[in-house]
């Protein structure tokens, strides 16, 4: 048996299938595999069911499984940063922040410490080795590189992706082939481990607000809202538009808004060019692969948007550079908070920051 086939790789089991196959994969490749549960934060009650789905999974495949609790680290590092983030006037990324914080944080030192040289997930991404740095992943409608822009090479370095090469309908047969119990279950479609829920009444619980003025792009005032830090870009609803406004016009969306005043900028129609932007600038900007200013990138601005021709512009000194996206084309919905993700043409993953 090779060295590389001792290698001993802790993968993160969410409960899921992906997760599921990459352990499996993993253990048909030679690794000395032990499965663990990431307990954190959770809001619908799914952990305690996800955590048993993981268990079974692998006393399936025949490796040792763990949970390891991380709910006081990951409401103080996620939760609190989501809250405070609504607070003012972002719209955070929490799943950017628990791939950042949690899995290749307080997972990945906690298992090193442990004796593994690796951790594992079931995100969809492909690893690079020379250098070292991610790409998009073969399936590129399940991709996730767009959550973990925040890697470094001291991460990557312990980092095995074991789907990057993997389309979906494949991981469910193999799942179905080797008799997993997870095999049929459906994706998550909530926040990283928080579970499925109304993000306004969450936000209502932790963040005092109240009522304010909704206006137009022209600054005539034609609603009310319940609290500007619940809403985020490009929202259509939850807001009231008065009488008139509301059956004489096109949807309306919200273009900005005014934590501090408590104001919500909406725009009428989905094309208004109010809710476009051509430019964003960035901040806390970590880079995979060498950068210059001017250089031709793909980028987006959202999750699964499509990825978008742009200029990388870099200016200020060389201890303290300003970074910005110069777009071919306007994007829409750019929300202040988020990240913007930038590749090559050939997918590989250059870097990412998030947009003020």
């Amino acid at each position: 048996m090779s060295t590389k086939k001792k290698k001993s790789v802790f993968v993160g089991m969410s409960g899921g299938v992906d997760s599921s196959v990459a352990a499996l994969l993993l253990k048909k490749q030679g690794y000395d595999v032990t499965g663990v549960f990431i307990k954190c934060y959770n809001i619908d009650g799914c952990a305690e069911r996800d955590a048993e789905d993981a268990r079974r999974v692998a006393e399936q495949i025949g490796i040792p499984f763990y949970v390891f609790d991380f709910e006081k680290e990951y409401k103080k590092k996620v939760v609190d940063y989501m809250i405070e983030g609504y607070r003012a006037g972002l719209t955070p990324n929490p799943d950017v922040m628990c791939n950042r914080e949690i899995k290749f944080g307080l997972f990945l030192k906690r298992a090193l410490s442990l004796g593994a040289d690796y951790v594992a997930t079931g995100h969809y991404v492909k690893l690079v080795e020379k250098p070292l740095s991610l790409k998009i992943a073969k399936d590129k409608n399940k991709d996730q590189s767009y959550f973990l822009w925040t890697l470094t090479q001291k991460e990557l370095k312990h980092c095995l992706f074991p789907l990057g090469d993997i389309v979906k309908p494949e991981v469910r047969k193999i799942a179905k082939k080797a008799g997993l119990t997870t095999a049929e279950k459906k994706d998550s479609q909530g926040i990283c481990f928080l579970g499925m829920f109304d993000v306004k009444d969450f936000l209502k619980k932790h963040i005092k607000t109240k009522k304010g003025m909704v206006i137009d792009t022209n600054g005539r005032a034609i609603g009310e809202h319940d609290g500007a830090a619940l809403y985020t870009i490009g929202q259509r609803h939850g807001f009231r538009l008065s009488a008139k406004m509301s059956s004489a016009t096109k949807p309306h969306y919200v273009a900005s808004k005014d934590a501090k005043k408590n104001i919500l900028v909406v725009a009428e129609g989905n094309e208004n060019p109010a809710l476009f932007r051509k430019e964003v600038e960035l901040v806390g900007i970590n880079l995979l692969l060498p950068v210059k200013t001017g250089m031709n990138v793909m980028a987006r601005v959202r999750y699964r948007q499509p990825l978008s021709p742009a200029k990388l512009v870099i200016s200020g000194t060389k201890t303290s550079p300003k970074y910005k996206l110069g777009f071919k084309k306007p994007q829409k919905f750019v929300a202040e908070g988020q990240s913007a993700v930038f590749y090559k043409t050939g997918g590989g993953l250059v870097g990412g920051g998030i947009i003020v």
